[in-house]
Parts: C-alpha cells; structure tokens; sequence
C-alpha cells in the first residue's frame, strides 16, 4: 500500500503523510452517504486513486438501486468525495469518474405459478366444485 505525501505550504516545515487506504475509506463513506448507491464488491471496492501533483483524480464503480435517476445520483456522488476527501485532508479532488456498474433491483415478492393443468385445476375453486360441496 502507498502513502500520499501532502506538504503543507507556509504552516511550518512538517508534512503530512496519508496512506492510501485512509483516502480510500473516505471515498467509501462519501459513496455510502449516497441514498440509492452501493459500492462494487470486492477486494479494492470499485474505488481508484490517483494523485499527482495538482491534486486526486478518482475513479469509481457503483451499483445503483432501480427507480433513481443515474445522472442525479452520479453528481451527488462526484459532490459528496469531493466535500469529504478536502474536508478530512489538504488534498484537493481535481476529477471524480463514475462507472455505473450495475442495478439493483429490489427482491419483490413473486406468485407461485401452478406447475400443470391438474395444479390449476385444484388452486382455483370452480362453481362446480363449490356447487359440490
């Protein structure tokens, strides 16, 4: 793992070193404050981190839950890293892209379907089955 060096200009002659997991935890919780997103599984998290000299350019893959607009929620997702990795550090976010990995579709209940014509038969009460009973 990486460390990022931040020399911070005209308060004294210290740096600040951050590792690179530390700025990838907090682009995990912008992501997170994102109503509507989850992050991509796996071992890296879908999160990409390059800084240079002019500040961090991210990349980021999401899953977004069905029903909200993707535009909407790729902005607030851009606004929320940025807000977050430049409060909690001295770096400043130059570019965040967004890849869109996949929808997650809510789990809805789903009706049995009667698997032959005999099972359909004794599902549904006919007028002459009650008529006989």
């Amino acid at each position: 793992m990486s460390n990022y060096k931040f020399g911070a200009k005209g308060e004294g002659k210290g740096k600040v070193v951050y590792n690179a997991g530390i700025i990838n935890g907090i682009v995990a919780l912008a992501i997170n404050e994102v109503e509507g997103v989850r992050l991509v599984s796996g071992k890296r998290r879908g999160i990409s981190l390059f800084p240079e000299k002019d500040g961090v350019y991210a990349d980021v893959s999401v899953r977004v839950h069905y029903g909200h607009n993707v535009p909407e929620l790729a902005y607030r997702i851009q606004q929320s890293i940025k807000q977050n990795v430049e409060t909690m550090t001295r770096y400043t976010v130059k570019k965040v892209d967004v890849h869109i990995q996949d929808v997650v579709f809510d789990e809805l209940p789903v009706k049995a379907e009667p698997k032959s014509a005999d099972a359909a038969e004794n599902a549904a009460p006919t007028e002459e089955r009650a008529a006989q009973n």
